[in-house]
């Protein structure tokens, strides 16, 4: 019943469906993109490995709501890989943290936290209300610090 078949007719925009249909719902919608980067850094203030300068391949995951649009996309993938080019791996990929980075100690739980910032600065010029609900920058396969909206407000 639903197995293989070849479509033989693209549905056609205004005769076997409405534009006013793209539009399935009014609720808020989150989607998630992930990137990874290569770079450098170490700790100040600690005792351990990581206060000599070593490298990891980072990898991080955006949570990004909002408001579909009239075509029922809360907010292009394109645009956010845009974002995180133009605004955030610039200042990440095969870069010396320590130099890049605000100054901060960079650990994960610091940095993960600037990259919440940066993209959450980057939607607003964006339709749909979009807004990062979470941010989360894995620094091995296995370890990660996230930062969501909902801890963001200062205590």
């Amino acid at each position: 019943m639903y197995g293989f078949q070849i479509v033989e007719n693209l549905q056609k925009i205004d005769q076997d469906i409405k534009r006013d249909q793209l539009k399935y719902h009014q609720k808020r919608v989150m989607v998630s993109k992930e990137f990874t980067f290569d770079a450098a850094h170490h700790l100040h203030c600690y005792e351990g490995k990581c206060k000599n300068l070593h490298g990891h391949t980072y990898k991080v995951v955006f949570g990004i709501s909002g408001f579909v649009d009239e075509i029922g996309i809360v907010i292009d993938f394109g645009d956010i890989k845009q974002i995180w080019k133009e605004k955030i791996e610039i200042h990440l990929d095969h870069r010396y943290l320590n130099e890049t980075l605000p100054k901060m100690n960079t650990t994960a739980e610091n940095m993960v936290v600037w990259m919440f910032e940066k993209m959450e600065e980057a939607l607003q010029d964006l339709p749909n209300q979009c807004r990062v609900e979470f941010a989360r920058l894995f620094e091995t396969p296995t370890s990660y610090a996230e930062a969501r909206r909902e801890w963001m407000i200062s205590e």
